[in-house]
């Protein structure tokens, strides 16, 4: 595809993408959104933007299920909602990946990078987003039970994970705190499980149209799987709440560099 950039020689060694997949699933285990990152940090290392996108994918299908799995040791996860959530966000899902190749990979680097500001935020406003959930929690409980309603939110963020291949998780986190009334713990829990589901037709869709590179594909998914677990499972054991105020503005600083550096290569900052 035109544009497209190739990789220039950055990437020289399989650890250095066993370690960036190491460092994106600890972040995922802990916070429920570090995957943001994944594409990004692909970017930089000088994969092409298609394959920087997509081939990350791979490695959040065993990442989420180690996840969801550890989360759901605890009786966390809302089976009822993950499942009417799912039936409108799999199918949407997969039209998201096959619209991919329309927009194309500069333009999902610039999204990414847009995505990794609006996760930031979301992250830094958790306490705030938690306390609203906690007090709207009994009106909007009933929410849940409006299938149509679930299904239809569910397809809007099923496409938007199947363009990004990110999961979704970024958008279904706050989605089940505010519009559901869930606990941060209990909306990280449900996202995992729906995200490891999503993932099955991302995966097939992607791989099928050639946008994985599975060079990359495989060493980043070594890295992020077993750090993904760890991290889940620590964090039912530590108080990261107040590390939640620096990841934030981490991901902010790093989201707006990085959707500055795609402008910039686009010609438009």
């Amino acid at each position: 595809m035109g544009g497209e950039r190739r990789l220039d020689g950055t990437v020289t060694s399989i650890p250095v993408l066993v370690l960036a997949g190491a460092a994106v699933g600890l972040l995922y285990g802990l916070f429920g959104v570090g995957s943001a990152f994944a594409t990004p940090i692909l970017a930089v290392l000088g994969v092409p933007a298609l394959a920087a996108v997509a081939s990350p994918l791979p490695a959040l299908l065993p990442g989420s299920a180690s996840g969801g799995w550890a989360y759901a040791r605890t009786g966390l996860v809302d089976a009822k909602l993950a499942r009417r959530t799912l039936l409108g966000a799999a199918p949407a899902c997969i039209a998201g990946s096959l619209s991919s190749r329309w927009v194309g990979g500069p333009w999902l680097l610039v999204l990414s990078g847009l995505v990794l500001v609006v996760v930031g935020a979301r992250v830094l406003a958790s306490r705030r987003i938690s306390g609203a959930a906690a007090t709207t929690a009994p009106t909007t409980a009933a929410w849940v039970d409006h299938r149509g309603a679930v299904v239809a939110v569910g397809a809007a963020i099923g496409f938007v994970a199947g363009l990004l291949a990110n999961g979704g998780g970024f958008l279904l986190v706050p989605t089940f705190l505010l519009a559901v009334g869930l606990t941060l713990p209990e909306a990280t829990a449900t996202s995992l499980v729906v995200v490891t589901v999503l993932s099955v037709p991302a995966v097939l869709t992607h791989a099928l149209i050639g946008d994985i590179d599975w060079s990359v594909a495989v060493p980043f998914a070594a890295g992020l799987v077993p750090a993904s677990a760890l991290a889940a499972l620590l964090a039912s054991r530590l108080d990261v709440g107040h590390l939640r105020v620096a990841f934030g503005a981490l991901l902010v600083a790093v989201g707006g560099w990085f959707l500055w550096r795609e402008l910039r290569l686009l010609g438009l900052a």
